[in-house]
């Protein structure tokens, strides 16, 4: 007799148990169907609100999901173009979250016909304080198709701040400096302000490196050391050809000879301006001392020109050996230097007759009769 005992309490236990859990769901179904506006407008319960922010949730993980695919694909082609791709995976993002918030607004019981009152609302904000963040937004969007600043460009700022392009984000872009220093500029600036991207066509570049030796100093020999110095720097792009170095007399200063060092760099110096430069100085710094070039400062001194028909070195240790009191020896005449073929031509006049055939030869030639050609 104990066993029907037993089954009727594990029945009454159950009922209990699911009456229970009916309970529970009618409460829960409630809470989900609880209207947050009352007043006549979009019905927008607590469940269509979870629901829009799963909607929006699941989107953005879609994304994040499709644009490491891109990337990986990215990675794997060898002759792939990386800005091409991040503009893609930039644009599958917004598109994504675009949908994603559609899709939320559907499900949250805002009708997406009706959103006219909202826009004007959000117009509103936008003429308000939005203003500048939607000129961000758009100005993102035209960097990324305009393609006039990608990914990897290295830009200079207005400001003079040099530095490379890492990210086109919603609102701003982020450049990184050679001391590794994030700055992050509004995408309006690119678009409304001026900036010099060193590698938007092509990725060397021409510097120039000033210097100054003293007066007095011959400036085939002053050549000589500066390409010998170009060719010490490994990041000289090429030494023979139409980017050769070369050495260009610029100034004549008010104790100095001023020169520049003009040379080619390769690509990945291009990105290292301050650096490139650096080594350039230090290398022009040991060519001229090993060949007894002075490198002049400001100063006051009393030079001795000529003095009993000897000039330079040769009066000053003339007039150290009359101050005292030894016999005047007639020093040995000095051999003149030897002048390199290659250092006494002026390369300034070979670069501006090298652009001058260059744009002769980019132009079309005139038929015979001296008339214009016509455009095709």
């Amino acid at each position: 007799m104990a066993a029907p005992a037993t089954g009727g309490k594990l029945a009454s236990v159950g009922d209990a148990a699911q009456d229970a859990a009916s309970r529970g769901m009618a409460d829960v179904e409630s809470l989900l169907a609880y209207k947050l506006l009352k007043s006549g407008g979009p019905d927008i319960t607590v469940g269509g609100l979870i629901a829009a922010g799963v909607a929006i949730v699941v989107a953005w993980m879609v994304s994040v999901l499709l644009r490491r695919a891109i990337r990986r694909y990215a990675d794997r082609q060898t002759n792939a173009d990386p800005a091409a791709f991040y503009t893609v995976s930039r644009v599958v993002h917004y598109v994504l979250l675009a949908l994603g918030a559609l899709i939320a607004l559907d499900v949250a019981g805002i009708p997406i016909a009706k959103l006219s009152i909202f826009a004007g609302a959000v117009g509103v904000g936008l003429g308000f304080g939005l203003q500048a963040i939607f000129s961000n937004f758009v100005a993102g969007l035209i960097l990324l198709f305009d393609r006039s600043l990608k990914v990897g460009d290295f830009v200079e700022l207005e400001s003079g701040v040099h530095g490379e392009v890492r990210d086109i984000k919603i609102r701003a872009t982020r450049i990184t400096t050679n001391d590794n220093i994030d700055i992050l500029v509004p995408n309006s600036e690119f678009v409304a302000g001026r900036v010099v991207n060193w590698t938007l066509r092509d990725g060397s570049r021409r510097m120039r490196i000033p210097f100054g030796v003293a007066y007095g100093a011959a400036k085939e020999t002053v050549k000589q050391a500066a390409l010998e110095a170009a060719a010490e720097v490994p990041f000289t792009g090429v030494l023979e050809g139409a980017r050769k170095p070369q050495v260009w007399l610029v100034q004549f200063g008010d104790s100095s000879l001023n020169f520049e060092l003009v040379v080619w760099l390769t690509a990945e110096a291009t990105k290292r301006p301050g650096a490139v430069k650096a080594a350039y100085l230090w290398a022009l710094h040991s060519a001229l001392e090993r060949h007894g070039i002075e490198i002049p400062f400001p100063q006051q001194d009393l030079h001795v020109r000529s003095l009993f028909g000897h000039h330079g070195d040769d009066a000053i240790a003339l007039l150290r050996a009359i101050a005292a009191g030894e016999d005047v020896v007639e020093p040995p005449p000095r051999p003149a230097p030897e002048r390199p073929a290659e250092a006494a031509t002026n390369d300034a006049v070979q670069d501006v007759e090298n652009e001058i055939a260059r744009e002769a030869r980019a132009q079309p030639e005139a038929p015979p009769d001296g008339r214009a050609r016509p455009e095709q």
